[in-house]
């Protein structure tokens, strides 16, 4: 989840360091630093805080590794925050990951007269790869691993030698070719405004940069070619745009992601016997839709599975199953170990998948690219939406079918201009402790997917329930003070939603209403609503969104939240 970055070239390595950890801030802002070999000397700087806090600093070399964290082992701090030095001041090491068995090392280095500065399982690394030096930087990290359990992607560097190494097992890590100049970095979001051409390491692998050549080598030294690639976007599609956050620039740019994500096509065979969906969070929620669509238009039986509790499971799987792996970066831990253990009872595998390359791209059987382009928000938005095309693509393919939605990016464009209408309905509620979400049918994940918005980025405890789950227990919340969203447009269980509504109102609840335009019974009955165009039943899900999105957005400006980076949270999770 954290963020990394090495540079080995003939610039100033700490301001480009600095650019290249901006770019890496979402994937975590808890602290951040950098350091950079200088004349036979290894010089640090690093501070709690965002990367901001280092601007004001600036230390020379042509060389150097930085870091912006995501806190696991140790409380942000400074001195929890990385690059750690060894001992004597030779090495210096940039970690995402755990190292599961720290504490065991960390004795049995205390034991050896080591001294830890920080609380984090990371410094073990520096200390052992001082131990096993002997004058090859990359020997000693090939001696290091097999010490080390656990998921890790790092970065080290040595005060003497004009190197970088990189170890890749179970975290990201992408390698940035330049001229005269190479680089190392978590994603290439970090290095793409000086390189298109990267290199990604798989796991059980290490790469070697100088300024002149890149080498890649296995956990088991054997020296592998390298496969380059060439990035499909720019720099500018990074960028905010004019737009106040980039979460409101992804949710206006969903009319080009849906354009774009219907030129989807699928080429895996469509007989099947099961259909297990795996992701987490917003990507589960989208699976969820995709359950509905599925068993509804290819009359396919779908179970969709939370990533992290299905890992642990003993699957019921054969070759006649497919399992659907959903993700945005692609990185998610808990998604590719799935995808893992369903290979290994024999499923075929289908990703449905934003970043090319990614590590689940590459491990399995079948890949499809949702066409989102980078996201930089931590709050999904486009993403989510771009898997739900993904989803009814899937489902009609399944079904021998084509898929066929003509006015869809029009009917969205149309949606977004309730924008200022949608930011007064965030004055009323913004001051909420509590919210609750209801819907039926493909509409209880998406209240799912509403009520996590609103949470990530405002803070605002938010529940999701089945509307027809409100008399076994979260009635009794209802009260004028915890207002609700109802999602109720006119489809198939319109009325029985309606009633939920009354329900609340009878309590004195205050209701929020997504509906269809013209219904004007839900007009009289709810305090708000946020009218929506009357579709195929089956494209509600796409309209629904959208309110759901700058609902959350709104509330969250207004009380002046961070939205792009919330609190304790990071765009890709790469660790357990």
């Amino acid at each position: 989840m954290c963020g990394i970055i090495g540079y080995v070239g003939q610039q100033e390595a700490y301001p480009l360091l600095v650019r290249g950890l901006e770019k890496l801030e979402y994937r975590g802002y808890d602290s951040a630093g950098i350091c950079t070999a200088h004349e036979n000397e290894l010089l640090l700087h690093k501070k709690k805080g965002r990367v901001e806090t280092l601007k004001s600093h600036l230390i020379p070399g042509n060389r150097g590794i930085a870091h912006t964290r995501w806190s696991t082992h140790g409380a942000p701090s400074d001195k929890n925050a990385h690059p750690f030095l060894s001992q004597h001041n030779d090495f210096a090491i940039v970690h995402n990951g755990i190292i599961e068995n720290y504490l065991e090392l960390k004795e049995q280095l205390r034991q050896e007269g080591i001294s830890f500065t920080s609380e984090t399982d990371s410094e073990v690394i520096v200390h052992l790869l001082a131990k096993q030096y002997t004058g090859d930087l990359k020997e000693a990290v090939l001696k290091t691993i097999p010490h080390l359990q656990g998921a890790y992607a790092f970065c080290v560097i040595h005060k003497d030698n004009n190197e970088i190494i990189g170890a890749r097992n179970g975290s990201p890590l992408v390698v940035g070719l330049g001229t005269h100049e190479n680089f190392l970095a978590s994603d290439v979001s970090a290095i793409i405004e000086h390189t298109k051409k990267v290199i990604y390491l798989n796991d059980f692998e290490l790469a070697r940069i100088t300024p002149e050549e890149v080498e890649v080598f296995t956990f088991n030294d054997v020296k592998r070619p390298a496969v380059i690639k060439e990035v499909a976007w720019d720099i500018e599609q990074a960028q905010k745009q004019g737009y106040k956050h980039f979460m409101l620039k992804e949710i206006f740019e969903q009319p080009k992601v849906i354009e774009d994500s219907l030129h989807i096509t699928f080429t895996l065979p469509s007989m099947w016997k099961h259909i297990i969906i795996v992701a987490c969070g917003t990507a589960s929620y989208a699976g969820y839709v995709g359950k509905y669509i599925i068993e509804h238009v290819a009359k396919v039986p779908v179970a969709v599975e939370i990533a992290s509790e299905f890992r642990y499971k003993e699957p019921l799987l054969g070759k006649d199953d497919l399992v659907i792996a959903i993700s945005q970066s692609g990185e998610t831990a808990d998604t590719l170990a799935a995808v893992r253990l369903a290979k290994e009872h024999g499923a075929t595998t289908l990703g449905l998948i934003n970043v090319v390359d990614s590590t689940i791209a590459r491990e399995v059987d079948h890949v499809v690219y949702t066409r989102a382009g980078p996201e930089i928000g931590v709050a999904s938005t486009k993403a989510f939406t771009s898997q739900l095309v993904a989803m009814y693509k899937l489902a009609f393919h399944l079904a021998g079918k084509s898929f066929h939605a003509p006015n869809l990016v029009k009917t969205i464009t149309n949606i977004l201009s309730l924008n200022e209408e949608i930011k007064q309905i965030a004055h009323k509620y913004y001051h909420s402790h509590n919210i609750l979400y209801i819907g039926r049918n493909t509409n209880f994940p998406l209240a799912l997917e509403g009520a996590l918005k609103l949470k990530e980025i405002s803070y605002i405890h938010a529940e999701a329930y089945p509307a027809g789950e409100l008399k076994h227990g979260p009635i009794a919340l209802v009260s004028e003070d915890m207002p609700t969203v109802a999602i109720c447009p006119q489809d198939a269980v319109y009325h029985k939603t309606y009633s939920n509504m009354e329900e609340i109102k009878a309590r004195k609840g205050k209701v929020i209403a997504i509906a269809t335009e013209g219904d004007e019974n839900i007009k009289r009955l709810a305090d708000d609503v946020i009218f929506i165009p009357k579709v195929d039943e089956l494209l509600y899900p796409f309209c629904i969104i959208i309110p759901l999105q700058l609902l959350a957005y709104h509330i969250a400006d207004i009380k002046k939240c961070d939205i792009d980076k919330p609190r304790n949270l990071a765009k890709s999770v790469t660790v357990e």
